[in-house]
């Protein structure tokens, strides 16, 4: 296969003012939230998130699970354990797992809650901060958890802005922080795999080289998912080549009988996006942790 990475640089300016936002703020609250997408948990983490929250307790919401691989998930689950850090596999949009944020979070600060007590401060609420990078379902989350649509949600990057608190019930708050998103990406693929699932926007990427490069990751990872959905069993080396195969499977050709290539980008994009070729984890933990 050739070699389609492209470089992504995406920096808005604001985003620097958020990383100062949540240092300040660490001071108001007990624990940090991070959400990630569970089909690129490396790519969708903030590399400077770790140093900003210091030793702040921390866990890891591992959203849109019910797209990823489930074997995947787990190993995941099982590397952040090892590392100390509580993990949850949720799926916003339809509340999987969001029953066990609170009992996790009460765990992780069972220690506080003791003390608590011991100064018969009973009733003091835990106060949590939601943090993510834009469109990885922050507000999605906290619209679930904390009942009604609180949170603004716009399927864009980057528009969620502010600062807002969100009571759960007596016992848990939320606050909620601007999504955080590194100034640069220094890592091609980073970027890469954030486009893939449409965390960054297709505006700033030639959709075709894109697509090539998803597809050549899939033929190599789900072979087997590939051939389920487009009835592919076996895709040529190049990845122009593949592409064109699987257009003029879905019929997508043009005057001439040339396939009309951005028409299939699009269409394997947004079938991945939506999960219709299948559960699928673009970065495992033997290859990223």
């Amino acid at each position: 296969m050739n070699d389609n990475t492209q470089t992504i640089q995406w920096f808005p300016g604001h985003m620097a003012k958020t990383r100062r936002k949540i240092a300040e703020q660490l001071k108001l609250i007990d624990a940090v939230a991070e959400i990630v997408d569970a089909r690129i948990p490396v790519s969708s983490r903030n590399p400077e998130l770790k140093e900003i929250i210091g030793d702040k307790p921390h866990l890891i919401l591992l959203n849109k699970c019910d797209m990823a691989d489930d074997s995947a998930t787990k190993k995941w689950i099982e590397y952040y354990k090892s590392q100390g850090i509580f993990a949850i596999p949720v799926d916003c949009k339809n509340a999987k797992g969001i029953s066990l944020f609170k009992d996790t979070v009460k765990t992780l600060l069972s220690d506080r809650l003791d003390m608590y007590r011991a100064k018969g401060m009973v009733g003091k609420p835990l106060r949590v901060m939601v943090v993510g990078i834009p469109n990885v379902g922050k507000s999605s989350f906290i619209n679930r958890i904390a009942g009604g649509n609180r949170a603004k949600v716009e399927n864009r990057p980057g528009v969620t802005r502010g600062n807002q608190w969100f009571t759960v019930d007596k016992e848990l708050e939320l606050l909620d922080t601007p999504g955080v998103l590194w100034p640069k990406f220094d890592d091609n693929t980073v970027g890469e795999h954030l486009a893939f699932t449409g965390a960054v926007t297709d505006r700033i990427i030639d959709t075709e080289l894109l697509a090539m490069r998803l597809l050549e990751l899939l033929i190599s990872s789900y072979p087997d998912l590939l051939n389920q959905r487009y009835k592919i069993a076996e895709f040529p080396e190049d990845s122009y080549d593949a592409l064109c195969l699987l257009g003029k499977k879905r019929g997508m050709v043009i005057r001439g009988g040339e396939t009309d290539t951005e028409r299939a980008a699009n269409m394997l994009l947004e079938e991945f996006r939506s999960c219709k070729i299948g559960k699928i984890t673009l970065e495992r933990v033997e290859n990223n942790a």
